[in-house]
């Protein structure tokens, strides 16, 4: 039965069973410094009528600074990683909004001892390697046809169009009264075997999922 832990873009929902009790503690190490980050983008994205939400530009390079802290806060099945110097492949379909903006972003950082990496996929190319992926665009129909071609692969899957953690997505951003918000959908991560942090929930507006992780 899916439960919903918080309201968030659907206004008026109430809030339903208590939240998940964090079990990791991989990259516990990371996460002071990566919430203060994620506040203050939330900060950022919350302000109303802000340039943040009327500029695309600003928009994509929020959004890319949240596609990092999400890397930051996620745990992915070890053979899904290979060797610890094996670089995170942060990847994108679609449109080129954050064509550059991602690598700036990234730029002199990695995670742990992975350094990251960008890639930018063409039409129908195939994601495997990929340990995340934004889906860039707001076209439903082809964000579910790219979610179902995954097959729940260990591929943390972002997204911004509507309906996308509905459709099997793990992390939608989302626009509600001119304010980015994003949600996740435990379950579908649950399924590509990712675990996300209980802090990243917290930041969450809406969890949707069965509340167990790992």
């Amino acid at each position: 039965m899916i439960a919903l832990y918080t309201s968030d873009c659907n206004p008026g929902q109430p809030r339903r069973g208590p939240f998940p009790r964090n079990r990791m503690a991989r990259l516990s190490c990371l996460v002071p410094q990566t919430l203060l980050a994620l506040a203050v983008l939330l900060f950022q994205l919350l302000v109303p009528n802000s340039a943040h939400a009327q500029s695309n530009s600003a928009e994509y390079q929020l959004k890319a600074a949240f596609i990092f802290h999400f890397a930051q806060l996620v745990d992915w099945p070890a053979d899904a990683l290979g060797p610890e110097n094996r670089p995170l492949i942060l990847c994108t379909a679609g449109e080129s909004a954050l064509s550059g903006i991602l690598e700036a972003t990234i730029r002199g950082k990695q995670i742990g001892s992975r350094p990251l990496e960008v890639r930018h996929l063409q039409e129908k190319e195939n994601p495997a390697g990929c340990h995340l992926l934004f889906i860039v665009g707001r076209d439903k129909k082809r964000a579910a046809a790219i979610l179902a071609k995954l097959n729940n692969a260990p591929i943390l899957t972002v997204g911004e169009s509507d309906e996308f953690i509905q459709q099997g997505g793990m992390i939608g951003f989302c626009l509600l009264e001119n304010k980015i918000r994003f949600d996740i959908n435990l379950k579908a991560a649950q399924r590509a075997n990712i675990k996300i942090s209980s802090r990243l929930l917290l930041l969450a507006k809406t969890v949707v999922g069965d509340g167990r992780q790992g």
